[in-house]
């Protein structure tokens, strides 16, 4: 098998606030066979709120990135979904438009820099799910999680727009339940999973927010789950950080494990809990770590 070698971009959040993503994840691509490159020279992707503001320079920012991962000669992992959403639109729109392509190569050109419109952004999901593949992963696994039963939570971003992402099927996802299984869990289905947890409400009615993630958490927890996994480092925010506050607002006992997709699976591979950061979670998941 070919070897498997990306330009690593986790995202800001997951270098601050989610710091044990990007910990954990390294520990767990190098387990794999993975490799991830640092791309020094990266910036933001602009998470979605450049978009509408400036689109033009939202694009030139994206176009950037790309440069260095073309550079380089790799394709981008990425941890955070609301990266792999924005960067994904962007490469979208310069793949599909070649006069906003050459119009951006304008403004790189600036900077020393081209952009030829052949770089991929992947999610560390998609690179499990089919660069890597189950099959090899579930050979790989020395400590399988016994039939511990795992609600996935996709988010948004990971799966939408559906058109620039053009991998899972956003009403019907796979690939989060493929990994699950390969790695000896037993998957939870409930209706919630594709929908928002409500970060991006947050900011504008947090009551509404914290509701969102309250529902999002019980529905996993009615039907019978134990913990919760989620691709998303902003996802894992709201439902590990909020959830004692839509406990409180919905009068409910949740207490449910939030798990970043790295940290379970290097669970399975025999990684310890102690240096993939679970510690820095909110809601304790000692119950399931026993």
């Amino acid at each position: 098998m070919k070897a498997l070698k990306y330009a690593y971009y986790p995202g800001c959040a997951s270098q601050e606030i989610t710091k044990e993503s990007n910990s954990t994840t390294r520990l767990v691509t190098a387990k794999l066979g993975i490799e991830l490159h640092d791309m020094p020279k990266a910036n933001c992707c602009g998470a979605g709120l450049l978009t509408d503001y400036d689109y033009d320079l939202y694009i030139a920012l994206n176009a950037r990135i790309f440069a260095e991962a073309e550079q380089m000669g790799m394709d981008i992992l990425t941890i955070c979904s609301t990266c792999l959403m924005v960067m994904s639109r962007a490469a979208f729109d310069l793949r599909n438009s070649p006069v906003l392509l050459e119009k951006t190569n304008k403004v790189l050109a600036k900077a020393g820099l081209h952009y030829s419109g052949s770089t991929k952004v992947k999610h560390l999901l998609w690179v499990l799910a089919k660069d890597l593949g189950v099959v090899k992963l579930s050979g790989m696994v020395e400590a399988p999680l016994g039939g511990l039963k795992v609600a996935p939570f996709y988010g948004c971003h990971s799966l939408r727009p559906s058109d620039a992402l053009g991998f899972d099927d956003p009403e019907r996802p796979w690939s989060l339940e493929a990994v699950l299984k390969a790695i000896g869990a037993e998957v939870v289905d409930y209706t919630g999973k594709t929908k928002c947890c409500g970060f991006q409400v947050d900011l504008v009615t947090e009551e509404t927010a914290i509701e969102m993630t309250g529902t999002r958490l019980l529905d996993a927890k009615g039907q019978g789950a134990e913990c919760i996994v989620t691709p998303c480092p902003f996802c894992h925010i709201n439902l590990d950080n909020y959830q004692a506050s839509a406990e409180k607002q919905l009068e409910a006992d949740i207490k449910l494990p939030v798990f970043h997709l790295a940290q379970m699976v290097g669970l399975a591979l025999g990684l310890r809990a102690t240096h993939m950061g679970m510690s820095r979670h909110m809601v304790s998941a000692e119950k399931i770590l026993r």
